[in-house]
């Protein structure tokens, strides 16, 4: 199954060290791209995280971001540094004693938000990270059922513009076979307007030439081999997205040889129509893995 780059998926968990969550969202990229936010608790965990991640995905732009949220009723409670609250208490002292009247009354709650005071409890990080893989683990499951599902839907969408271009293609492999008629006509036509006599075998010659240089076989046979890779591609599933990028773009120079060898003004228009459908078919493709 063919899976797109685009995706999102998100968890949450309540553990002894507090509720965890985590988010995990992707989009198109060239190469793959993983990028991990973690508070510092978790930082121990950061390359075994970008290591899972890059075992389950190929191509994109990969987000991983983790929130560590500590209540109060979690965990062993908060625990004040006695040191460091002395220092700052006698830090506030001198400057009340430097604004003398003015001072205003010191707030606790001020005094709480000083950085180093309130130590939190130690936690064991081989603990914390157990913890952080099951839940990320279980997110990546989410976020990789996203993506398959974006492809199906890609899947479909592909399909139904190949089928498109097959449609094309027999309608002007039909045309062909009326093009040496059609071109014989076009030289009489013109002779008559010249008030010109034609030699027979010299129309037949020119009508062999020009026929020979209008010939689409060849571009219309490599339109269908190319169309019949993509479905195999498509079938085969997994990272598919270069592959099909470049034929994609062989469809593109099939097409613009086509409306090079077009003779008449309904040839160009179909021409025309399948440059638009290999158009969005590269679109698409931008979209998968």
């Amino acid at each position: 199954m063919i899976r797109s780059m685009t995706a999102f998926a998100r968890g949450e968990q309540d553990t002894p060290f507090g509720r965890l969550a985590c988010e995990i969202r992707s989009v198109n990229h060239r190469y793959l791209d993983v990028g991990l936010r973690l508070p510092e608790l978790l930082r121990s965990s950061e390359a075994s995280l970008r290591e899972r991640i890059r075992a389950r995905c190929e191509r994109g732009k990969v987000e991983c971001s983790l929130r560590l949220e500590r209540g109060a009723a979690v965990g062993p409670g908060l625990e004040l540094d006695s040191v460091v609250l002395e220092q700052v208490l006698g830090a506030l002292a001198e400057v009340r004693a430097g604004l003398g009247a003015a001072a205003a009354t010191t707030d606790p709650v001020d005094v709480l938000r000083w950085p180093g005071i309130v130590r939190e409890p130690d936690t064991d990080p081989e603990a914390v990270g157990a913890v952080v893989t099951n839940l990320v683990d279980e997110v990546l499951v989410a976020f990789l059922a996203h993506r398959e599902r974006e492809g199906a839907h890609l899947h479909e969408l592909l399909e139904q513009r190949l089928a498109a271009i097959e449609t094309i293609a027999a309608e002007l492999a039909g045309q062909s076979a009326q093009l040496v008629s059609a071109l014989r006509d076009r030289l009489r036509e013109r002779a008559r307007s010249l008030a010109a006599e034609l030699d027979p075998q010299r129309l037949e010659q020119e009508v062999a030439l020009l026929a020979q240089k209008a010939d689409v076989a060849e571009e219309l046979d490599r339109l269908g081999a190319h169309v019949a890779e993509m479905r195999q591609a498509l079938t085969a599933g997994g990272s598919v997205g270069r592959r099909l990028d470049f034929l994609a773009q062989e469809l593109n120079r099939e097409a613009n040889t086509l409306a090079s060898k077009a003779t008449g003004a309904d040839v160009a228009a179909r021409a025309v129509d399948l440059k638009v459908l290999i158009e969005q078919i590269r679109e698409q493709i931008q979209n998968l893995e």
